[in-house]
């Protein structure tokens, strides 16, 4: 299992006496430009989970001044009690104030980034199991370049499930750094930075992987083959077991007689997929076909568990619907001409015949006039 640390930061929002907390991460690459530009101290433990301004992470050995730890790494039974110590490391020349708390991690819902749960999310898991010292009840001060270790306690619970338990100490700076106007709301931003606790739980191990949920969205020039068509292939990814896995993604598409017309290998691992969790993850696809009928089938699979794997595909037809509508409306026009021009000509209609009035009546016939004698 590589362990990875990731900086987060928490965004502060209240209204007068109501105050809600926002949850955003934090790219670590911003440390280190400002470190360049002299707004923050450029030297930090390599192996710590820090933002430039402070770190946090297991506590060194005594005499020490770094660990080797990049991460908490532990095991015990159902029941079991273990114990270790955390340390927070301020860099910069004032005193900072820290609230110190244990919490569950999660996915990103798109994307996949490992994340801890905000301070107003209770925890369900791990971050549940972990009891800090009394001293972390309050706000904690760590002075200027200085440090801070502070011990705690994972008891398991005699009915903890086995497997992989994933969660992180995060330590919240009190100050808010900045205020921004949100509708009727003004947000003030918090950062947070958390040290990765890695637990696992003795017992039948089932790491579970599959795909669901494929789909294409696609764009196409108006007119087709006048520019490039691009499409965007999205999935889930989905952990139905107990152990992280790390998975490989392959994506490829066949056309009209098995015609490959994407072909895209696993560019490393994803990130980590943690115990029932669940990912929206999408690959873009330039130059995608314009006409052509289109199986995609997205596979994924684990380095270390050959056996491991799953995949799923859609189809989607690639027609540029308004060149053919035009193209249908034009043969339609053409067609209705034609079918006008070879209309025969219909022969004039005869006018019909004069009704016979009633018949005239005879004339009387001629007197041949008298004879005088």
């Amino acid at each position: 299992m590589r362990a990875r640390i990731h900086a987060h930061a928490h965004a502060h929002a209240h209204t007068h006496a109501r105050i809600r907390f926002r949850f955003l991460p934090l790219v670590p690459l911003l440390a280190p430009l400002l470190a360049l530009l002299g707004l923050l101290p450029a030297a930090v433990p390599a192996s710590a989970a820090d933002n430039g301004t402070w770190g946090v992470f297991p506590t060194p050995a005594a005499g020490a001044a770094t660990t080797g730890r990049a991460a908490f790494f532990h095991q015990g039974a159902a029941g079991s009690t273990v114990s270790d110590s955390v340390t927070v490391l301020n860099s910069s020349d004032r005193e900072l104030t820290f609230r110190i708390f244990a919490t569950d991690a999660v996915n990103t819902p798109a994307g996949g980034a490992f994340a801890l749960l905000p301070v107003e999310t209770a925890p369900k898991d791990i971050g549940a199991w972990i009891t800090l010292a009394p001293e972390a009840a309050a706000p904690v001060a760590v002075p200027a370049r200085g440090r801070k270790d502070i011990a705690f306690t994972v008891r398991v619970p005699a009915d903890a499930a086995p497997g992989d338990h994933i969660g992180g100490i995060v330590a919240l700076s009190t100050a808010v750094e900045g205020v921004r106007q949100e509708g009727r709301v003004r947000v003030g931003v918090k950062r947070s930075v958390g040290a990765r606790l890695y637990f696992r739980v003795p017992g039948p191990v089932v790491p579970g992987l599959s795909v669901e949920n494929v789909r294409v969205t696609r764009t196409a020039p108006l007119l087709p083959w006048t520019g490039e068509a691009r499409a965007t292939v999205s999935y889930t990814l989905v952990n139905r077991g107990n152990a992280v896995v790390e998975p490989e993604v392959t994506v490829s598409a066949r056309g009209l007689f098995g015609r490959t017309v994407l072909a895209r290998p696993a560019r490393g691992p994803k990130p980590a997929l943690l115990p029932g969790q669940r990912v929206e993850l999408t690959e873009p696809w330039r130059d995608a076909p314009q006409l052509d009928r289109v199986a995609v089938k997205v596979r994924a699979g684990v380095v270390d568990r050959p056996g491991l794997s799953s995949e799923s595909g859609t189809e989607f037809l690639a027609v540029p619907w308004p060149a053919a509508g035009g193209a249908l409306v034009l043969v339609g026009a053409v067609s209705t001409v034609w079918l006008l021009r070879r209309r025969p000509t219909s022969p004039p209609t005869p006018e019909p015949p004069a009704t016979p009035g009633p018949p005239e009546p005879p004339e009387p016939p001629a007197q041949e006039p008298a004879r005088t004698l």
